[in-house]
């Protein structure tokens, strides 16, 4: 007599899983791929909240990736240009650009040196971070795990990635998409009363006081001119430092474009001009 049992027992029914080891539920997404689905819908709402503060609404969203990403956010095996360090340079120039425009127009008396000084204040990179900090950029920038938080409140790390958004929007959008950006974020400042300019050699000698070097040295290379219009050429010198020269109707005047000199050559901040 035969036993029917065994067809019974190994029958498939439809819905139920399989016994056997490693088999999924038919029509269950696999975790993996569950995962990586919340983790790109993240990634999109976060670009899209940056996007929201900075105003401007990306068609290639690695722009504005790149524009946020420090280099030590970096894996090894990509290239440098990932970061925003390309876009930063581009950037500094479209700002310098559209802030001139600005200018320009908000000014009409004031002359090519008064434009200059109102130009070097308003694109310096405290200007630019102070931007990136009312965006509130400061929490979206992409670093590594060492040095992080500094990176984060370097106010040159900000300043960049400042001028980094604004290269991205430019090669997103175009010239006036950029011109809007930093229309909104910077005419306001651009209208501020200009601060006074504090004197080169002051600043020179409180950047040498706080690395430990002696106060800078002055002294005259070279008379010229008649008496009554003289020029003079003066050095200045610190301990490790190249000599930086420069040249005035006046030892006071040669001393400051001398100690200016210096500031720019070694990148010294909070001078204004």
């Amino acid at each position: 007599m035969s036993d029917d049992t065994t067809d019974i027992e190994t029958a498939p029914v439809a819905g139920q899983a399989s016994a056997e080891p490693g088999a999924t539920v038919e029509g269950a997404p696999p975790k993996r791929k569950r995962t990586r689905t919340r983790a790109k819908a993240n990634g999109k709402s976060a670009t899209s909240a940056v996007e929201a503060r900075i105003g401007h609404k990306f068609a290639d969203p690695g722009l504005l990736s790149s524009a946020i990403t420090h280099v030590s956010a970096l894996k090894p095996q990509r290239k440098r240009g990932e970061s925003y360090q390309r876009l930063e340079f581009l950037g500094d120039h479209v700002l310098g650009l559209i802030v001139s425009d600005m200018l320009y127009g908000a000014f009409p008396n004031a002359d090519e040196g008064e434009l200059s000084k109102r130009l070097a204040d308003l694109v310096r990179k405290e200007s630019c971070a102070d931007v990136a900090k009312s965006l509130g950029l400061t929490d979206d920038i992409k670093v590594g795990t060492i040095g992080a938080a500094a990176a984060r409140l370097r106010k040159s790390v900000l300043g960049d990635i400042c001028e980094a958004v604004i290269g991205a929007i430019f090669l997103d959008g175009g010239y006036a998409a950029a011109a809007e950006f930093v229309q909104r974020n910077w005419t306001e400042r651009m209208q501020k009363p200009r601060r006074p300019l504090r004197d080169p050699k002051t600043v020179l000698q409180e950047w040498a006081q706080g690395k430990g070097l002696p106060t800078p040295v002055y002294r005259e290379v070279e008379r010229t001119g008649p008496h009554h219009d003289p020029q003079f050429r003066v050095a200045v010198d610190l301990p490790g430092l190249e000599s930086a020269e420069g040249i005035g109707g006046s030892k006071r005047a040669a001393e400051k474009v001398a100690a200016s000199v210096m500031i720019e050559r070694e990148g010294v901040g909070g001078n204004d001009g």
